[in-house]
């Protein structure tokens, strides 16, 4: 079973969001995408203000159609600080299952101040998306050259390897600059978001009166 991780706040989930996961699962050969709302401490964001099991049913009801996603609440049943290695070490509990990790560029850019990440990247395979003005790095600009070096490129599956097995795979995707933020200001000033997301989740920002 071929698993990736979406995390995000998905504060509302969007069609940038959804055509990523698609893609990702068609050109890598997902079995499953399973978004991953994290959980937001109150005193963190001003996005904290849409509790995390509302942006939870909100995917749920945006993923509804497409049997090749899920939602999951791991990370909001775990509350406080969470960590992704963590994530990905309850998911490999199960049995016969393969992790993968769907991040932008500017995360991946960002890996090394992750908690963990050595271990992370011997646990999981990586998925990277570019984001606009935050193209992916070279591998060398992004870890330790001597980690950096355990990974080769293997023209068989046009991605980066290890000794684990694990790849790092860059994905050419359909560029769709959606931001949550432009939707939220969008539904708090009373203009339509329709085209921007799904309209079952615009459906349920209306009788939860979110954004408002």
């Amino acid at each position: 079973m071929r698993v990736a991780v979406f995390g995000g706040t998905f504060n509302p989930v969007h069609y940038g969001h959804l055509r990523l996961a698609e893609e990702a699962r068609e050109i890598c050969g997902l079995d499953r995408v399973v978004f991953m709302p994290t959980f937001i401490t109150p005193h963190k964001l001003t996005e904290s203000l849409t509790p995390a099991k509302v942006r939870f049913e909100l995917v749920k009801a945006a993923i509804e159609d497409n049997p090749g996603f899920s939602v999951s609440d791991i990370e909001i049943r775990r509350e406080g600080r969470s960590f992704t290695v963590d994530t990905v070490r309850e998911l490999l509990k199960e049995p016969d299952i393969e992790v993968f990790l769907i991040l932008g560029s500017d995360s991946f850019n960002d890996i090394a101040s992750w908690y963990e990440y050595e271990e992370l990247l011997n646990l999981a395979s990586f998925i990277v998306a570019p984001r606009p003005n935050n193209l992916p790095k070279p591998l060398e600009q992004v870890l330790p050259v001597e980690l950096a070096s355990k990974f080769w490129y293997d023209s068989r599956v046009m991605a980066l390897v290890n000794s684990c097995g694990n790849s790092i795979t860059y994905l050419d995707t359909t560029p769709i600059d959606i931001s949550s933020s432009e939707i939220r200001e969008r539904v708090g000033r009373g203009r339509s978001v329709r085209y921007l997301l799904p309209d079952s989740a615009i459906e349920f920002i209306r009788k939860e009166g979110l954004y408002r």
